[in-house]
């Protein structure tokens, strides 16, 4: 990945999401010596990973550094103690891009200063480069910081840009929170063929590998959802029996109607 910056790419937070990054941009061609780690207490694993190939650390903002992309991997409960002692590593040229969910652009300027400044929710498989990350930029945005952002992001996955801040709560809502409804999807297939007959661990391993399986597909596959649904269901067989009763009008579709509701909802109210 070719990336033109004017400064360091500076990261902030050394955690699963911040070692995802690191890890994503330095298989991408993003040379060791022109990223900057801070965190006070890297895990040992992002150590090792930060020594091995040459990449910079410090515990806190060093003087006289000026960012070119301030990219800010810390938990939202945090931010609000973590970003003063940053404002002095942004400059003129700078593009912060804060992946902290529920943190607004007009709280990061509280901090930072008016700047260009890109918001953006990854979910959690982004830590094993299968994410998908929903971004907002700023006004101040440039097309070429732009560009370099989306470069920067989809070392994890796929990116989709937004119109609006506020769709960012409707990206937190559907593919942030997702991988949680799937997770949960399993545990209920799996007790529901517990109720049928099978043995937990069996139905476990029978529903964990079906979810997993169908994600392959459906990623792999040309075809919709809606299309490979059809694919498998044949009239009057086992799976149009079930399908009926996921989809009747108070099966899944209301259900998740609601659930994205609530979590949209909950994500405006912490965004204040």
């Amino acid at each position: 990945m070719a990336v033109a910056v004017s400064g360091p790419i500076v990261l902030i937070g050394a955690g699963n999401m911040g070692g995802a990054m690191l890890g994503g941009w330095l298989k991408s061609g993003v040379k060791g010596g022109d990223v900057l780690v801070i965190d006070p207490g890297p895990p040992p694993a992002m150590a090792k990973l930060i020594a091995d190939n040459g990449v910079s650390h410090a515990t806190s903002a060093p003087d006289g550094v000026k960012a070119g992309v301030l990219f800010l991997a810390v938990k939202p409960q945090i931010m609000d103690a973590v970003l003063p002692p940053l404002k002095g590593l942004v400059g003129p040229q700078t593009v912060i891009v804060s992946v902290a969910a529920g943190k607004t652009l007009r709280s990061i300027e509280s901090h930072l200063g008016e700047a260009a400044t890109v918001r953006a929710m990854p979910n959690t498989p982004a830590m094993i480069g299968r994410g998908v990350t929903g971004a907002y930029a700023n006004a101040r945005v440039t097309e070429a910081q732009r560009a370099l952002v989306h470069n920067l992001l989809k070392v994890s996955g796929p990116v989709e840009w937004v119109e609006t801040e506020a769709d960012i709560d409707a990206v937190t809502a559907v593919s942030g929170s997702g991988p949680a409804y799937v997770f949960y999807l399993v545990e209920c297939m799996a007790e529901a063929g517990r109720r049928a007959g099978l043995k937990a661990d069996l139905a476990m391993r029978l529903a964990r590998e079906t979810v997993a399986g169908a994600g392959e597909l459906l990623h792999q596959s040309p075809d919709d959802a809606a299309q490979l649904r059809q694919n498998v269901t044949s009239p009057g067989g086992t799976t149009a029996a079930a399908l009926a009763i996921l989809m009747a009008d108070d099966g899944m579709q209301p259900l998740f109607n609601k659930a994205i509701a609530a979590a949209r909802k909950r994500a405006e109210e912490l965004a204040g």
